[in-house]
C-alpha cells in the first residue's frame, strides 16, 4: 500500500461542489489501495478578504493577529473537506497545522518549520482514515499560531511527505502541470513531462506560481517524488526530480517573470572597501532580501550601484540607506517601479553557448532596453520595462522552440471521468 499526499489550492476547493469533486478525487485515490493525507488552502479568495477586511480596521494590522486570522481559512477548508469525504461513506479526520505537528519559528507571517512531530497523523492513517490538514500553519515553541507565508500551503504538504516518508507527494492545481511559461500569456506552452528540482526551483524563485521556492528545496534536500498535477482531470502531471529528460532540441525548459521588482540605485558613494558589506548588511539585518546588484563605473573616487528588491521593499530598503548616510554618505538614493524581471531557466544552458546572446537578440529586435542582467549556470534575467511583458514572453517562448500546437485550458473542469 502506498502513502500519498495530496495538496489541493484554493482554485480546487474554491466553491462546494469543487469541494464535493476534490473530495470523490480522494477517495478514488484510497480505492486504489493507496493511504492519503491531504493538505488543503483556504477556499478560493477567502486569505485575500480576510485581509482587506482586516485593513479596514487597521491599516497596520499586528503581524501576530494576522496571523490568527488568515489561519482561520485552512481551518474552514478542511472541516468542509472532511464532512464531504464523510458524505461519501469514508472516515476522515481534519487537523490545524499545531494538531498536525508542525513546530515553526516564532516569525509571524513568514515563519519556517522547525520540526514536524507527525504522530497524530501516523495514528489516524492506522485507524485508516483519511486525513485533512490545513496548510500554511504551524506553532511556535511558545505556543504562538504562525503562518508560513503566501504560498505556504505547498511547504507543508512538501514538509510533511517528507516527515511522514510518503511515496509521493502530489500538487493539484488549475494548470495539468508545470508549463514552459505562463498559459494565461502563451496558451501554446509546452507541459513539461519532468523537469529537475534545480530547474523548477529556478522558475519559482524567479516567478513562476505553479510551485512555492521552498517546497521545491524541501523537495529537494529530502528527496521527496513531486508531482505537479490538474484537479480537473487525470492527466499524468508533470513530475519533479533529481535529474529530468531534456527533450531533442529543447535547451530552454521554462521561461518566468516578476512582476514585483523595484531598481533602487545609490549614487556617489565613496569606492572603498566595505560599502557593499554596510549597505547588503544593514539591508540583511532588516530582513530585507536583494536581487540583482550592479556596480557602474568609478569616477573621481565615486561609485554608482544598483540592485533590485521586491517592490512591496521598496519603501523600506529606501528608509534603511537613509539610516546609514551619516556612516555611508553619498549624494543621492533612485528607485524605479514599473519593472519585471524575464528569466529563462533551462539546465541544457550549462552546454550550449549563444543562449544568453539569443535571449539579448529578442529583446533588441523588440526595441527593448535591458536595465540590469543576471546570469547563474542555468538562468539568465534581465529586468526590463513592464509595458511590453507579454509581447516578450511569447517572443523568446517561440524563439526557444518552446511553442507547441495544443492550446492550455486554464481554470476549470475538462476531461472529467
Amino acid at each position: 500500500m502506498s502513502l500519498y499526499v495530496m495538496k489541493f489550492g484554493g482554485s480546487s476547493v474554491g466553491d462546494t461542489e469543487r469541494m464535493k469533486r476534490v473530495a470523490k478525487r480522494i477517495v478514488e485515490k484510497q480505492d486504489e489501495g493507496h493511504q492519503c493525507v491531504v493538505v488543503v488552502s483556504a477556499m478560493g479568495d477567502t486569505t485575500d478578504d480576510l485581509i482587506d477586511q482586516a485593513k479596514l480596521l487597521n491599516a497596520q494590522p499586528p503581524a501576530r493577529e494576522m496571523d490568527m486570522l488568515m489561519t482561520t481559512g485552512e481551518q474552514i477548508s478542511i472541516a468542509m473537506l472532511s464532512m464531504a469525504i464523510h458524505q461519501l461513506g469514508r472516515s476522515a479526520i481534519s487537523f490545524t497545522g499545531w494538531q498536525a505537528g508542525f513546530l515553526t519559528e516564532a516569525e509571524h507571517g513568514k515563519a519556517r518549520i522547525v520540526d514536524i512531530r507527525a504522530d497524530r497523523v501516523l495514528k489516524a492513517l492506522e485507524e485508516q482514515k483519511i486525513v485533512i490538514v490545513a496548510g500554511f500553519q504551524g506553532i511556535s515553541e511558545d505556543g504562538e499560531i504562525t503562518t508560513l507565508g503566501r504560498g505556504g500551503s505547498d511547504t507543508t504538504a512538501v514538509a510533511l511527505a517528507a516527515a511522514i516518508k510518503a511515496d509521493a507527494c502530489e500538487i493539484y492545481t488549475d494548470v495539468n502541470g508545470v508549463y514552459s511559461t505562463d498559459p494565461r500569456i502563451v496558451n501554446c506552452a509546452r507541459k513539461l513531462k519532468e523537469i529537475s528540482y534545480d530547474e523548477m526551483l529556478e522558475l519559482a524563485n524567479l516567478g513562476a506560481a505553479v510551485l512555492h521556492p521552498r517546497a521545491v528545496e524541501y523537495a529537494k534536500h529530502n528527496n521527496v517524488r513531486l508531482i505537479v498535477r490538474s484537479s480537473f482531470n487525470y492527466s499524468e502531471g508533470t513530475v519533479v526530480k533529481e535529474e529530468a529528460v531534456m527533450e531533442q532540441g529543447v535547451v530552454v525548459s521554462g521561461i518566468a517573470y516578476d512582476k514585483n521588482v523595484a531598481r533602487i540605485s545609490i549614487l556617489g558613494v565613496a569606492d572603498v572597501p566595505g560599502v557593499l558589506a554596510t549597505v547588503f548588511g544593514a539591508l540583511a539585518e532588516a530582513k530585507i532580501d536583494v536581487d540583482i546588484i550592479v556596480q557602474s563605473g568609478v569616477q573621481e573616487g565615486k561609485a554608482d550601484f544598483s540592485f533590485t528588491v521586491a517592490l512591496s521593499d521598496q519603501q523600506r530598503a529606501v528608509s534603511v540607506l537613509e539610516g546609514i548616510r551619516e556612516v555611508l554618505p553619498y549624494r543621492e538614493v533612485t528607485t524605479e517601479d514599473g519593472l519585471v524581471k524575464v528569466s529563462i531557466v533551462g539546465a541544457g544552458m550549462v552546454s550550449h553557448p549563444g543562449v544568453a546572446a539569443s535571449m539579448f537578440e529578442v529583446l533588441s529586435k523588440l526595441g527593448i532596453s535591458i536595465k540590469m542582467v543576471s546570469t547563474s549556470e542555468i538562468k539568465v534575467s534581465c529586468v526590463i520595462e513592464a509595458s511590453k511583458l507579454q509581447e516578450v514572453v511569447k517572443a523568446l517562448h517561440t524563439a526557444y522552440n518552446l511553442d507547441t500546437e495544443e492550446q492550455v485550458f486554464v481554470g476549470g473542469p475538462q476531461d472529467r471521468r
